[in-house]
């Protein structure tokens, strides 16, 4: 059955094309969205920009008539028309919602569709959709049926894990050594295989013996995995079997996109570091290490920061500055053991952070090491970069796009974040950039991801994150 849709400002900022997602079914924009969207025109963030996407995409609507009566919305039968609030219809709403603010005049825009509906006989089910928690429970309040926008929602139940466990037999185990791999055929495969999916085989006799390959989507074929187990790099080895599939996959130049998810504590950042170093520094591969992340902070914000870029980066960059140090070996604790110059407890603290300004210092006087404001790479083209995206759970599905759409050629990407761990007070766990891209991408070519399960950073680290 067709059904007639109410929207609400805050679906169309967090989705522009929101209007050509809902097939063959009715849209009803209120005025009162019309004039959110002119208010929100001139925000020169995103919002600002989403909101003028809205505006040209209502205007060129205009072309094929007027949006007071309805004009064809797409091209499988659906309408789109902007409606006015009734005075007659607010005053049937409740006592406290009659003081007819923007909420308020959505809710009289819909309850007058259902009106109307009602009167013709035809009753189809008119839904009011908003990302508002609360203008969802006044809909209920007043008899309006109203759901959630979840068209890029991901379910994190549901997210790809990015590797599985495959039964095999000790002929298939000792196959799959050999050129050119082991075919999936004949496998029990739990569900479809996607590319550069890590497979772990258990030997059906003695399930304590398994084996760590990925799959090679073009050959239908599991391949032993080529590079995490080689790698030397210094203090990091994989701890887990998560680890070290995603160890390979930032290890290999032929996959340009590798995503990491996981809880607080099992590695994501350090991981893509350490991958990063080695191939900037060591193989050559790519000519500088770019680091990013969005300035969202945790609690209260400390307000205006003083100095140029670098330094306003600097306390954002603070935790991919901990991260260099424990690589490099010159973290506070080493410089502080034992045999320190100078006298006095407080030397060897000392030394530590003039080692940590050092680290920094270094990498970047050698041209191995950039750090950029997200806000500043729109317009960019980022050419044969190993370009680290940490926190990405804090980015919206646009800001993702723009990211990923500066890399130029010879260009790797990594993101890491944790859906748990959400600042952004216009994403959440289902809805942020991160999954998203995990959904977009899986079975591409280019493209891998892991999800990380176990924490590796202290005992009470993982514990907290279990239970907290």
């Amino acid at each position: 059955m067709r059904k007639t849709f109410v929207l609400d400002t805050n679906v169309l900022l967090h989705d522009p094309a929101a209007i050509t997602r809902f097939e063959d079914n009715n849209i009803v924009i209120p005025i009162e969205v019309v004039e959110e969207i002119d208010r929100f025109k001139r925000d020169p963030a995103e919002k600002g920009r989403n909101a003028r996407q809205v505006s040209r995409l209502l205007d060129d609507l205009r072309a094929l008539g007027n949006l007071a009566d309805g004009v064809p919305n797409g091209d499988q039968g659906g309408t789109l028309k902007v409606v006015f609030c009734r005075a007659e219809t607010l005053t049937q709403l409740p006592p406290e919602l009659k003081a007819g603010n923007g909420d308020n005049n959505i809710l009289a825009v819909a309850l007058e569709e259902q009106r109307l509906e009602a009167v013709m006989g035809s009753q189809p089910p008119v839904v009011l959709v908003t990302k508002d928690t609360n203008l969802r429970i006044k809909a209920d309040a007043v008899g309006l049926i109203a759901q959630d926008y979840t068209t890029d929602k991901v379910a994190l139940d549901d997210l790809y894990p990015g590797l599985c466990e495959v039964w095999a037999d000790a002929a298939q185990m000792d196959a799959v050594k050999q050129s050119p791999g082991l075919p999936v055929e004949g496998l029990e495969v739990p569900g479809v295989l996607q590319a550069n999916e890590g497979v772990m085989l258990v030997d059906r006799a003695q399930p304590g013996h398994t084996f760590l390959t990925r799959y090679v989507a073009p050959t239908a074929t599991l391949q032993p995995l080529q590079r995490a187990p080689k790698a030397r790099l210094g203090r990091i080895q994989p701890r887990n079997r998560e680890q070290t599939f995603a160890l390979d996959l930032l290890l290999d130049p032929d996959i340009q996109l590798v995503t990491l998810v996981g809880k607080a504590g099992t590695g994501k950042t350090l991981l893509a570091l350490a991958a990063g170093l080695h191939l900037v520094a060591d193989e050559r591969l790519y000519e500088r290490l770019l680091v990013t992340r969005p300035v969202i902070s945790l609690g209260k914000d400390l307000g205006y920061l003083p100095g140029d870029i670098e330094e306003k980066m600097g306390p954002w960059m603070q935790p991919i500055i901990d991260n260099l140090d424990f690589l490099l070996g010159n973290s506070p604790e080493d410089q502080g053991r034992g045999g320190s110059s100078g006298g006095g407890p407080g030397s060897g603290r000392a030394h530590g952070q003039r080692s940590q300004r050092s680290n920094w210092s270094d990498l970047k006087g050698m041209g191995l090491l950039e750090v950029e404001a997200i806000s500043y790479i729109r317009g960019r083209s980022i050419p044969r970069q190993y370009m680290v995206v940490d926190e990405a759970q804090n980015l919206t599905p646009h800001e993702v796009k723009t990211i990923v759409t500066r890399v130029g050629e010879g260009t790797k990407i990594v993101l890491t974040g944790d859906p748990y761990q959400i600042d952004n007070p216009y994403v959440d766990a289902e809805s942020n950039g991160l999954t998203w891209l995990v959904e977009r991408f899986k079975g591409q070519q280019l493209a891998g991801h892991v999800t990380l399960m176990r924490g590796e950073r202290s005992p009470l680290a993982e514990l907290a994150a279990n239970l907290l």
